[in-house]
């Protein structure tokens, strides 16, 4: 093992006057070190996610710099709402305010604390989410809207 892998290895920086008299070529005067390609072994900080920008300029309030996570939010306290009189529609509203969710995950650029995680992952759990509860809406009990036949199978093969 050579001086200078050891010194990379162990973090160690050799000063710019040594380098110039090591005779070491295509080394400028501000580069006396060299990166490493390598994760390092503790983390300073985290990463915003893609499109976790602002979604309005920074001098516009702060409700207008999240105007995307708080369409969703309001959607879904409205549905929650009116789940207390009428479920399948509060329902529906709930699930459909998380589609709407992926929907402007995917299209806008910059969604704010809307972008959790990566611009992918955010579309399909928000999706898959919405989607879910969509379903499942539209199938409860009493006078289910979707009846999916062998869904009713199942149900019936495991409770016996």
């Amino acid at each position: 093992m050579s001086a200078e892998t050891g010194a990379e290895r162990t973090g160690e920086t050799r000063e710019a006057g040594e380098a110039e008299q090591s005779g070491e070529a295509g080394g400028s005067a501000g580069a006396g070190r060299r990166r490493s390609r390598r994760f390092p072994l503790i983390t300073r900080d985290t990463a915003r996610p893609e499109g976790g920008g602002r979604a309005a300029p920074g001098d516009a309030p702060a409700p207008a710099r999240q105007w995307p996570l708080l369409c969703v939010l309001a959607g879904t306290a409205a549905g929650l709402l009116v789940t207390l009189g009428h479920f399948r529609a509060g329902l529906l509203t709930v699930g459909l305010s998380l589609i709407t969710g992926a929907v402007l995950r995917w299209a806008v650029p910059s969604v704010g604390m809307l972008a959790v995680r990566s611009r992918f992952t955010d579309v399909v759990t928000y999706g898959v989410l919405g989607t879910a509860i969509v379903l499942l809406a539209l199938m409860a009990q009493p006078a289910p809207v979707l009846e999916i036949p062998f869904l009713e199978d199942i149900v019936h093969f495991t409770i016996r």
